[in-house]
């Protein structure tokens, strides 16, 4: 086929023979491409066949006897299936092969008034079954399929194949890589708090127990436990808004400050997105309980981030 650059100009004359057969571009498109996956591009193949139809008036020789509409019609197909195969990522052995074992199944359908077995269809067609296997797993990857390709209509939405490859209830991407950092330094704030303030809040928030529970524990009153706590949770706070770039409070003591630098060098990002699980697994165990209770979980003292 010539190249656009080396066509002569359209005559007034060719131009309305081209016109005139420009359905049949269409027309012999539709035929090829009849049992075609749904997500073939149609309209790249009509480009195909109208260049066919370009290169047919332009070899047309009304001398030879033959209609145009007949010469054009094998020029367009010829360019519609070389332009299939171009797009095809298997080769047409395997595609010759694949059409004779689908013969062969179809009669076998007929024969024995059921879908036959891999194994008969394999014997019919002088196959192995593991090379009928490897046959059929060989098509099945050179499939391409489009996310965009129509699939039907609910209620007026039109649904396609991303719509059901996407699960639009699970969390973003970069959402649950966020919480996960933020869990990372949830579990480096919790080890860089001092002795007391990190059983206080271990006890507390991951093994369930009481402030009385816990003031017994460590000898102190219910009202220190309280204080300790509120201390905790406020060296967490701000050490972890610290961390992305939040500036302390005006009120915020050396030690806020000093805890905030403590957590910055306490892991790498690397560390932060490697050492936890990917999603819904908690982000610290305590020692002694491992079953804790609802509202008191380590993704519900994640939220102090």
């Amino acid at each position: 086929m010539t190249t656009p650059a080396e066509r002569p100009a359209l005559s007034a004359e060719m131009s309305a023979l081209l016109e005139r057969h420009l359905p049949l571009v269409r027309a012999v498109v539709a035929s090829v491409t009849a049992h075609y996956p749904r997500h073939t591009d149609r309209e790249e193949l009509v480009q195909a066949g109208t260049l066919g139809l370009v290169e047919a008036a332009h070899r047309f020789d009304p001398d030879r006897g033959v209609p145009f509409e007949v010469w054009a019609s094998r020029r367009v197909r010829g360019a519609v299936v070389d332009a299939v195969r171009a797009r095809d990522f298997a080769p047409r052995t395997l595609r010759s092969r694949a059409r004779a074992v689908d013969t062969v199944r179809a009669d076998l359908e007929v024969e024995l008034g059921r879908v036959p077995t891999s194994a008969e269809t394999a014997e019919r067609a002088g196959l192995s079954l593991a090379e009928l296997v490897g046959l059929e797993g060989r098509l099945h990857r050179s499939l391409v399929l489009s996310l965009d390709a129509p699939l039907e209509e609910v209620d007026g939405e039109q649904f396609t194949l991303g719509t059901g490859i996407v699960d639009r209830g699970a969390p973003e991407p970069l959402a649950l890589l966020e919480r996960r950092e933020q869990h990372g330094y949830v579990r480096d704030a919790l080890s860089c708090l001092p002795p007391r303030l990190r059983a206080v809040v271990v006890g507390y928030f991951l093994d369930g127990q009481s402030s009385v529970e816990l003031a017994d524990r460590l000898g102190i009153t219910e009202s220190r436990i309280s204080q300790l706590r509120s201390e905790a949770l406020t060296l967490l706070r701000q050490g972890i808004a610290a961390q992305y770039g939040e500036q302390p409070d005006a009120t915020s003591t050396r030690r806020v400050t000093a805890f905030a630098g403590e957590l910055a060098r306490a892991s790498t990002y690397r560390a932060r997105m490697t050492a936890l699980p990917a999603r819904g697994a908690p982000v610290l165990r305590a020692q002694r309980t491992p079953v804790l209770p609802a509202q008191r979980t380590p993704q519900a003292l994640a939220g102090i981030a």
